[in-house]
């Protein structure tokens, strides 16, 4: 077997990040997020500088990942040359002419030692991993400051994915979002080893996507009166006549720009038309879809509609082909597997006045309305799979019953995901109080406005596990991974799309991406602040996180309780009292009797964050 396909050297130009007036660094220790499976530090070092060489082996220079990492270094002045084999002082990057059971599809090893860096891999996709990871390994400000030699200590990792389903979800249709912004969000996803963009493209609010058979669609179901200068929940009402200035959608030119993007990033695209509910820009497009009697006037919203009353007609076969050409348009846009289509928060108030409804239950023997939404969820499934596809739904497709090849999205909790695993289901865990990175991320008083009543730090993020408890051997199978999800409805610019994810979407990449054991709270809190580095340093808006500490007590034998704090921010300087408004630093564990009220205020980089917080030792 010929060892080598094809090679190219990339040489390491004497400009930008290694001009030779540039900076020099000897980096200590690597942050690298998500945590390796295996991370282990050797002695020596390598140094990277202009005169390095960059050799590619028998993955070829036309392998997906060789040429995505191949213009990356491009834009970091290296400039590729023909080479023969290779020598000291170089990066390799090298497929396995034998399968690596260990690594599977998506691992690599990545080596540093004192001739070099090699990373290997069974698959593109683990090349592509492993150059993610040697990124990170660079100083955080690599892309702002020229570097002229960088020193990296020695070390071998061996890494792969806990779950195979990391997904990130983005809501267009409350707020829309140009092609921009979701390569941006794509590019945030890849340097996180993240691989699944579920795609919300439809609602009450808006829908997102070309679709030539119904062109009212887009004329008038992807348009609203602008509001977005005024707070969600308070627009004013749309005035007679008033201008539909806010929306858009995307081209089918443009979805497969897209597509095509992600696929550079081994990232598969699930677009979700959801129904049949949360249907008013399909129902003021098509008014006629509606159930018989329904004399409601639905329009596009542009605020808070709850409940979502808007819904298509279980009982009409027009609404049943509706659906079936809007798939064969979507279907050939989308090349992976899975189709999203909805099926949450369908309010049947209308199905049960009915007639067509009603008789359409009657007619197919059904208990109720449930079971009429499973009818039709079935029916579209079946069409869908005729097609190559398969249909994922969020974990209300449970109530009406749903076919063994179905995927469910458990989102209310984790009850949802284990009933369809025990059913046979392949499941994907996103429950709202860890996964919905739409609610507040700190203390709401020093926050912009998000969803309200619920709080998801940085913290509880990380404390997600997507495997859930009470599953047997043969069950935990079917949970493929989890996704953390972004829903628009106080979001209305990329900017605070992104204080939003971030950091909190490094806490998600390394809950489905690493295994339980090599998860370390205070390891990642300290990598999360170098990443913010790295992060800004790209031009995304990080969000602050909370300041508010958490108190653990611990009863002591003479009656005393053992009071420690943790906080989510490095670098907090947290101090306390215990009643004489005497603040003192916080350096360790005290303790106080039972009933002492402490006071709490934190400082971050000498400044004092958010208010001060009282805790009362009664456990």
């Amino acid at each position: 077997m010929q060892k080598y396909l094809y090679r190219i050297c990339l040489f390491i130009a004497l400009a930008s990040i290694f001009a030779s007036c540039g900076k020099t660094v000897t980096i200590d220790t690597y942050a690298i997020i998500p945590e390796p499976v295996e991370l282990t530090m050797d002695k020596g070092s390598f140094t990277l500088s202009s005169s390095t060489t960059c050799f590619v082996g028998n993955a070829g220079q036309n392998d997906p990942s060789i040429k995505y990492i191949s213009r990356m270094l491009r834009q970091w002045h290296f400039n590729p040359v023909l080479v023969g084999k290779p020598e000291s002082n170089c990066l390799q990057f090298i497929l396995n002419e034998e399968y690596d059971q260990t690594l599977g599809d998506e691992g690599y090893t990545l080596t540093v030692d004192k001739d070099g860096v090699v990373v290997s891999a069974n698959k593109d996709c683990g090349l592509f991993y492993g150059f993610q990871t040697l990124i990170q390994m660079l100083p955080e400000d690599i892309d702002v400051e020229h570097y002229s030699k960088i020193t990296l200590p020695a070390c071998h990792i061996k890494d792969s994915p806990r779950f195979a389903w990391r997904g990130s979800h983005l809501d267009v249709s409350r707020h829309f979002f140009g092609v921009s912004y979701v390569k941006k969000q794509l590019d945030l996803m890849a340097a996180y080893k993240m691989n699944k963009f579920h795609w919300h493209l439809t609602d009450d609010h808006g829908w997102r996507i070309e679709i030539s058979k119904y062109s009212q669609l887009n004329d008038v179901g992807s348009w609203r009166v602008d509001r977005d200068d005024q707070p969600w929940g308070q627009a004013d009402p749309a005035g007679e006549d008033e201008p539909r200035t806010n929306g858009g959608y995307y081209t089918k030119e443009e979805i497969d720009e897209i597509v095509a993007y992600a696929a550079e990033r081994y990232i598969d695209v699930i677009p979700e038309i959801d129904f049949p509910g949360h249907c008013c820009a399909i129902l003021e497009a098509y008014p006629e879809l509606a159930c018989e009697g329904d004399d409601t006037t639905y329009t596009v919203q542009f605020g808070p509609y709850w409940p979502p009353r808007a819904i298509l007609c279980g009982g009409s076969d027009s609404v049943m082909q509706f659906l079936k050409d809007i798939m064969d348009e979507i279907i050939p846009l989308f090349p992976y597997s899975y189709i999203h289509i909805g099926g949450d928060e369908a309010v049947k108030d209308n199905w049960k006045r009915c007639p067509r409804c009603q008789q359409r239950i009657k007619q197919l023997k059904l208990r109720n309305e449930e079971q009429l939404q499973g009818w039709m969820m079935c029916e579209i499934e079946n069409y869908v799979k005729g097609q190559g596809k398969t249909i994922i739904g969020w974990d209300e497709l449970l109530e009406g019953g749903v076919s063994n090849d179905a995927t469910v999205m458990s989102w209310r909790g984790t009850a949802g995901g284990v009933t369809a695993a025990r059913h046979g289901n392949d499941v994907i865990m996103t429950p709202t109080d860890y996964c919905y990175l739409n609610f507040y991320q700190a203390n709401p008083e020093f926050q912009p406005p998000a969803m309200p009543n619920s709080l998801v730090t940085l913290y509880k993020v990380y404390q997600f596990d997507p495997m859930p408890a009470g599953l047997k051997e043969g069950q935990r199978g079917h949970i493929l991974g989890g996704q953390c999800n972004l829903w628009s409805e106080y979001i209305n610019t990329p900017e605070m799309a992104e204080y939003m994810l971030l950091p909190r979407l490094c806490a998600m990449a390394e809950d489905l991406w690493s295994p339980l054991e090599v998860k370390r709270w205070p390891s990642f809190r300290q990598k999360v602040q170098r990443h913010i580095i790295r992060l800004k340093a790209n031009d995304y808006n990080v969000g602050t996180g909370s300041f508010r500490p958490w108190m653990a007590t611990e009863r002591q034998p003479d009656g005393t309780y053992l009071v420690t704090f943790d906080w989510e921010v490095e670098g907090t300087h947290l101090f306390y009292h215990t009643g004489d408004g005497n603040f003192r630093p916080y350096k360790e564990p005290f303790t106080v009797e039972k009933g002492t009220k402490i006071t709490t205020i934190s400082l971050f980089h000498g400044l004092l964050k958010e208010k001060a917080y009282e805790f009362v030792c009664d456990a």
